[in-house]
């Protein structure tokens, strides 16, 4: 039954792969080189990763292609909205800094909604990548993936873009703002 709720009605597949083509042609500064009939090829063959892709575009991430792993044979996806998902804000760090809120607890957290979302989210080094393509975050910040001796001591970092510079700052892993959500990535 989980296998058939990970998968796209042939409209929505359709509806998807038509929206991806758009911004893949109207961002070939993000994928130089690459040729979207090969990309679409992978995504028919992935029916999980194309529900995965589906769940960053409902969310507002605007997922597009920003490179292609040429050892392993994958496209790279990262969420290319102009500022932080509109539908992942307001969330804490994880299940643990979510458990620890005393009150006034977010509804959810962002390493739940990215393992139910079937993607990774972005690190410090994918983030910077990312800044290269564009300018994202210039109002908003995003949660990156936290390395383990920071996070065992109650942070976790995020970053955003401002005054020409992409900064990478750090919070108690249990806040949460409006302003603040993630951003992903997949590998089809």
């Amino acid at each position: 039954m989980e296998n058939t709720k990970k998968r796209l009605s042939p409209e929505q597949r359709e509806e998807l792969l038509k929206t991806l083509k758009v911004r893949f042609e109207k961002n070939m500064n993000r994928h130089i080189d690459l040729k979207w009939a090969g990309v679409q090829e992978k995504l028919e063959a992935n029916a999980e990763k194309l529900w995965s892709l589906n769940e960053m575009e409902l969310t507002g991430g605007e997922p597009d292609v920003v490179g292609y792993d040429t050892e392993s044979g994958e496209f790279i996806f990262y969420d290319c909205s102009a500022e932080s998902p509109k539908g992942r804000r307001s969330v804490c760090y994880d299940r643990e800094a979510l458990e620890s809120r005393k009150q006034h607890k977010p509804e959810n957290c962002v390493m739940d909604m990215v393992t139910a979302m079937g993607i990774e989210l972005l690190t410090e080094e994918q983030y910077r990548e990312l800044q290269k393509l564009g300018n994202f975050d210039t109002k908003t910040s995003s949660w990156l993936k936290t390395p383990s001796d920071i996070r065992s001591l109650g942070g976790a970092i995020f970053g955003d873009f401002r005054y020409g510079n992409v900064f990478v700052y750090h919070n108690g892993a249990e806040s949460y703002y409006a302003g603040r959500g993630f951003r992903g990535s997949l590998r089809v």
